[in-house]
Parts: structure tokens; sequence; C-alpha cells
């Protein structure tokens, strides 16, 4: 909604542009015409201040350490709900009914099953081909399999596509694992809940029966819940620039899982888990710290801090406390890398250099740990990430198809390179 104007001056002149005001959050200003009344763009690498869309699916505030999924806080969506209720939430507004969630959830167990030509892709990876390159290959390939789900125009065959990715990236994805370490895939089973079947698919094997443990299931669960969706980051932010070409969403999220590879977004855990190993005990603590402190030191502590949050991430708060209900469950009392990360959180949370940086656990710090123990390998962490975040994904790629005012992603640039010079032949050249 606008909120009045503002007025930019350059060189003498005014030009207006109008405020808008979101529900909640800071107002915004619209440069669109800039260039057109003034021949100039803005400035803004990594786009830090600039919003690329209007959306109505997540919130995030970090000054205050506060996240939301279309207004619900996520510690209730995590204490309360189930991962399937929130994907019903970021794809359609509102929380279903019972009978709604009973459809939905009827719908997604269904579709979980990949085309049987698909395991003959598969083998033509090399046998210790990284779970994310397999991740990122097949789920663009979904596209020729499910090519009558492509058509984006078509508001069925989107809700389609939708639901197929949902269902099947936990298939691909345990697949993926399984081919890492060189076990036959699991055929999904419909009478097991959404985290259980994922779990069954990567634990299970076909000379026994599998039967999830509930207590890691529910943790599963959370997890996907804390990374479902995360606003404008930068797989987010690819998703929507590759589907504003009119991609197919296969394509989109293939995209997406590429971006989140980078360490710097989706292999923080990995990166906060090796750091905790790399102190190895409690009484090493302090070393790392002066080093952290150390601007003529490379070392940086892991899984502190965040690019939005300027408080304590509200998913790290979750995070800890399942951290602690999976170690119990399996019987670890004493995780020496547990030690290191409760004892380096306490001084993180009283040392003075922190507190002023800002520098709070976030949902990396403890999220490692408990893949570990759970049984992941470090190499399926990002990989899990991307089955949890494909939701938002989703969500996030049918509101910009579905918005009018969207157009083809073109950001500009301030060029520096040579300005125009004439062809010098190569005979004449020095």
């Amino acid at each position: 909604m606008s909120a009045g104007t503002g007025t930019f001056s350059i060189d003498g002149k005014n030009i207006d542009l109008a405020v808008r005001e979101g529900t909640i959050g800071p107002s915004v200003v619209d440069i669109a015409p800039l260039y057109k009344n003034a021949g100039m763009f803005t400035y803004d690498p990594g786009f830090t201040s600039t919003a690329s869309c209007e959306s109505k699916i997540t919130y995030i505030d970090g000054d205050e350490g506060v996240l939301l999924y279309r207004g619900y806080p996520i510690e209730q969506l995590a204490e309360h709900g189930d991962f399937l209720e929130t994907c019903y939430l970021l794809l359609y507004g509102e929380l279903p009914t019972a009978s709604q969630k009973a459809d939905f959830d009827y719908r997604v167990t269904r579709h979980t099953m990949v085309h049987e030509q698909m395991t003959r892709f598969f083998q033509g990876f090399r046998r210790d081909a990284h779970p994310m390159a397999i991740l990122v290959a097949s789920v663009g390939a979904l596209s020729a399999f499910y090519h009558d789900s492509t058509d984006i125009s078509d508001p069925q065959q989107r809700m389609i596509a939708s639901m197929r990715m949902i269902a099947k990236v936990p298939t691909l994805a345990a697949m993926a694992y399984k081919y890492s370490i060189g076990q036959p895939f699991m055929y999904p089973k419909n009478n097991l809940d959404y985290t259980s079947n994922f779990l069954h698919m990567c634990f299970g094997v076909p000379c026994e029966e599998y039967v999830p443990n509930p207590v890691l299931a529910r943790a599963m669960d959370r997890i996907f819940i804390l990374h479902a969706d995360h606003e404008q980051n930068a797989s987010t932010s690819t998703v929507r620039l590759a589907g504003s070409s009119g991609a197919n969403p296969f394509a989109c999220i293939a995209a997406g899982v590429a971006c989140l590879w980078g360490p710097a977004h989706g292999g923080a855990n990995e990166a906060a888990l090796k750091m905790l190993e790399e102190i190895g005990t409690p009484d090493r603590i302090p070393e790392f710290i002066a080093r952290a402190k150390d601007k003529n030191d490379p070392f940086r502590l892991m899984g502190f801090g965040h690019r939005v949050y300027k408080n304590y991430d509200p998913r790290a708060k979750i995070m800890q406390r399942t951290t602690h209900e999976v170690l119990n469950e399996l019987g670890i009392k004493d995780d020496p890398l547990l030690d290191v990360a409760m004892e380096l959180e306490r001084i993180a949370l009283h040392d003075e250099y922190f507190i002023e940086k800002k520098l709070y656990p976030n949902i990396d710090f403890y999220s490692g740990i408990t893949l570990k123990a759970m049984g992941f390998p470090t190499s399926m962490f990002t990989v899990l990430f991307a089955l949890a975040r494909t939701v938002g994904w989703i969500a996030q790629w049918k509101e910009m198809i579905e918005d009018p005012s969207q157009k083809i992603g073109r950001p500009r640039q301030l060029y520096t390179g040579a300005p125009q010079r004439d062809y010098t032949p190569i005979a004449q050249r020095s």
C-alpha cells in the first residue's frame, strides 16, 4: 500500500518517488521510475537494501529475532504442527482444516514414487558422486519425466508440479544417499508419515523391516519446518530469477538446489560441525575465541551470527532443544561435540565481544550435531536443507508466477571497464 512520496535530489533536480509500506516491517522507496526521470540506477551489491518483489509468504525481523510463516511464529509451528501442515500453509496461505490436511497428506503420500526409469538415470553417476550433485541433476531431470506439468500458464499443472516436488524430492534425496553408500534404493511406503517415510528410505534395507523411531522422526520433521522458507535468500532469489524467464518449475527448483550448495548458504551447518571437531575439547575454546577476535587471523567461528538476524536466531532455540532430545533418545550422554558446543555457546552469550558484534548462535550451530547423531554424513546435510526448502521455493515461485507486476529479472550494473574504442588489426598491435 502507498505511504506517500519521498523526494530524491540530484544536480538540483527533485524527483518524487512513491513510498510503499507493508503489513509489518520497514517501508520501501519505489525506485522503478528513477532511471527514466534521472538517467541513473541505484548501486546495491548483494541487494541488501533492495526489495526485489512483494510477498505475502515469510517475514523476518532480524533485530528482534522474529520469523513468521504467513504470519505464524516459527516457534508455534514447530511446537504444535508438522511439516506437511507447514507446506500447506506456505502454499495456500492458511492453516488447513482437518479434512484439508487429510486430503493434502493423501495427495503428497501418493506422489512419492518416482518414475522407474529414474533408477537407470542414477547409474550414470560415479559411485563417489556428491549427493548434492546427484540431487541437482535429478531434480532438473524431473521435467523430462513429468512434462505433463510444465505449462506454467495452467494453474492445474502448476499445482500438480508443486505436489510432485514436495512428494518426490525426499525420494530423490534418499536415493542420492543410498547411491553414495552403495546400498539399494528403498521404495516409499504409503503407511508412513512424510518424515518417517524419508528415514525409512534412507536407513531401511530390503533384508529387514525398518521401524522409524518416533523421537527421531519428530526431530527430523521439526528440522524440515525450521528450514522450509526464509524470505528472499540467495537460493530463493535464484528460483524467482529463473522463474521470471518462464522456465519450467522443475528447472527453477534445480537452480535453487545448485545455489544452496554454496558453503556460504546451505553448507554452513557442515562448516559449523567441522569447526567443533577442530576445537575438539572445551579447554581449547579460549584459544579459538582469541583467534576469532584477532583481525589478522583468518579463522572464523562458524554457526555464529547471521546475515539477517542481529538477535538470537529463533530457529536456534528450537534446534537446541531438539538436539538434546535426539542425543538423549540415542543414549549419547557425553558427546564431545555437544560439550564443546554448549561451552562455546555459554561463553559467546556472555562475552562482550560477541554481544557487541551480535554474534549469537544460529540454527547451523546445532543442526549439524543433530544430523550427525541421527546417522547422516556431512555430505547429506545440504541435501536435507534442500529437501525442506523445496516447499518454500515452490511457494515463492508460484507467488511470482501469479503476480501480474512481476517482470523478467534484469539487474543493471555499474560499468567500470574500458570506454568505447576502435578495433586494431593484429599486425598493427604492439
